[in-house]
């Protein structure tokens, strides 16, 4: 071999003891040591990387843990997907587990990309149908009345009003019409709420969010409880469409996994403190957080979540105005449209996460133009609280 030849080529990776940390595996594709070989992996009879479109092993390893840590304490082990973000991997379920003609029944108080990507759908055939999905009644109704419902998607708790929908009633009202219960886990992450233990069928994250929690990459997973189905309806959607995630992103998020039950605790401990100073405070007219006692879905709180996050939203006397006020003169928190960081992030659903929200459906929804939202960070508590009240006047 020549020494151009020699330095084009790629040395052999030792292969000793493992390293301590999860390596970060930056290659498109994977060597095979026969055609053969090749041949049973691209079948699946042998198991192995192929493509980085398909897998890699740190993107496998993301994938494999988020998918332990829904199914922790469950008898069978459901599948994980690691994708592109949170959007790719509601995109990616939708349109793997939806045919053209079918419905997907979901409450209107969604994040406001998923609606607008409900909107979308309806352009090519798969239809949307809404109604409060704590309300048995309405979801009865709304089955009866639609026999093509074949997915009820819920977000629990909600962006940005903090409903919380009993998973437990919704799995088995969607197994007894055959259909799917998909839940996107976000705000409270497999840490805080499992909902595969309460009968959903698939589980959607944005780990950018709280699972990564350092808001450094985008990224969003599947967790599905049939391998099965996993296989046949969401891995084909998943290659072909592009939508799976990326090594350096997966390699982020294993990071960020470590700290998850020390940061919810903080989180959750300090979005408690923030809640009850904000609903003492006489500017303040609704404060909306799952840890509080007077929260309207709190038997379901109790049932199926063993913290409450660090997510809340409340709502200043004098609307948008006031509202506005109050976030162009925070100091501490952070204006910015994104949450699950490690600080505490100040946005307005209005003008930001739900701007394309019809404001009709916003406001029937408490989604009011006054409406802010706060991821409150794991700072101390007196800083975080000293800067709303300065900031509220």
């Amino acid at each position: 071999m020549t020494i151009e030849s020699l330095s084009v080529r790629d040395p052999q990776v030792p292969n000793f003891n493992p390293p301590h940390q999860v390596p970060l595996v930056a290659a498109s594709s994977f060597i095979f040591d026969s055609i053969e070989e090749g041949m049973d992996i691209f079948d699946g009879k042998k198991k192995g990387h192929i493509y980085g479109r398909f897998g890699n092993p740190t993107i496998d390893a993301a994938a494999n843990k988020i998918a332990e840590l829904e199914g922790f304490g469950l008898k069978e082990k459901p599948g994980g997907l690691f994708c592109s973000s949170g959007m790719a991997a509601i995109a990616t379920v939708f349109l793997g587990l939806c045919e053209p003609g079918e419905t997907v029944l979901t409450q209107a108080d969604l994040y406001g990309g998923t609606t607008s990507l409900l909107e979308q759908l309806h352009k090519r055939g798969i239809h949307t149908e809404t109604c409060d999905l704590r309300d048995k009644r309405a979801i009865k109704a709304a089955i009866k009345r639609n026999d093509r419902i074949r997915m009820i998607y819920v977000e629990t708790p909600s962006n940005p009003t903090l409903r919380v929908t009993d998973l437990k009633l919704l799995a088995k009202i969607a197994h007894k019409n055959k259909a799917l219960l998909v839940a996107d886990n976000t705000f409270a992450t497999p840490f805080m709420q499992r909902p595969l233990a309460f009968g959903a069928d698939v589980v959607v994250h944005s780990t950018t969010k709280f699972i990564n929690g350092h808001g450094t990459g985008i990224a969003g997973a599947i967790v599905c409880r049939d391998a099965e189905l996993m296989a046949e309806k969401l891995v084909p959607v998943y290659r072909l469409y592009g939508g799976s995630g990326n090594p350096w992103d997966a390699w982020l998020v294993l990071n960020g996994l470590k700290t998850l039950p020390l940061r919810m605790e903080r989180h959750s401990a300090n979005a408690l403190a923030v809640a009850k100073y904000l609903r003492k405070h006489p500017k303040v007219t609704q404060v909306n957080y799952p840890g509080l006692k007077d929260h309207p879905d709190r038997k379901t709180i109790k049932e199926q979540m063993s913290l409450h996050g660090g997510m809340l939203s409340f709502e200043l006397k004098g609307g948008t105005k006031k509202g506005m006020r109050f976030m162009n003169r925070i100091k501490f928190c952070t204006l910015t449209p994104t949450l699950g960081d490690v600080d505490t992030l100040v946005l307005h659903p209005a003008t930001m996460s739900h701007r394309g929200v019809d404001p009709a459906v916003r406001a029937a929804h408490g989604i009011s133009d006054g409406l802010i939202r706060l991821n409150v960070g794991i700072e101390r508590v007196e800083d975080i609280i000293a800067d709303l009240k300065q900031a509220i006047g």
